[in-house]
This record gives C-alpha cells, structure tokens and sequence, in this order.
C-alpha cells in the first residue's frame, strides 16, 4: 500500500544539503539533494539516538552522524562507518513536478537495485 508523503518543493533544498521533515505520522524524515538528486532516509541513527539532518554530507553521498560520525551511503542508507552497522531505512522519492514526496511504504530505488 502506498503511502506517499509530501516533503517539500524542489527549490526548498539546494544541492548538497540535508533537512529534517516529520510526516503526519510522526516519522522523522532526512531528506538530501545530492548532485540534484532527492534521496530520503530515517532521519535517526541506527547507532545512537541522533538526527541525521544535523550531520553533514561528506564524500559526495555520505551522511555522517553528527555525534559518533559514524557513515552512512545516502542513495542505499547502507552503514558504511564504524561505529553505524545496521543499514538506514531509505524510502522511494517520487517527483512531481516541482514538489518532491516519498513512499514510505517502499525502500529507495538505489536501495533496491543494491539488493
């Protein structure tokens, strides 16, 4: 079943950049624009109980963890640095014009073909 949720509009995030959106739920989102693509994970650490939107995005697309700067690949959410090494939740971006929303029902297109 689909649950799509709107994140923002397209010009809301430059390239480069992490934000933090709560769905109506209550899930914390991280959502990234990494050389103009849209990525969304968790927005909380599988290690430690800290938000990954206030990390930064090192190496391209890694997100590292504002307290233990442990890694993760932000188009996979796969850990890639110790202390993180349970994989990141990631979930399906779905464009639409120029609002950006996510499926929180299905992983990433990335996290999939990585499977």
């Amino acid at each position: 079943m689909n649950q799509k949720v709107f994140l923002m509009r397209r010009d809301e995030l430059e390239d480069g950049q992490v934000r933090k959106v709560v769905s109506p739920s209550g899930c914390p989102i991280a959502v990234y624009r990494v050389e103009g693509q849209f990525y969304a994970t968790h927005d909380t650490c599988t290690h430690a109980t800290a938000s990954l939107s206030e990390g930064e995005i090192v190496d391209g697309d890694l997100i590292a963890c504002p307290v233990h700067d442990g890694m993760f690949h932000i188009p996979t959410g796969q850990a890639m640095g110790f202390p993180c090494e349970v994989d990141l939740q990631t979930y399906k971006i779905i464009e639409e014009g120029d609002e950006i929303h996510a499926d929180l029902s299905q992983p990433s297109d990335a996290s999939q073909a990585s499977i």
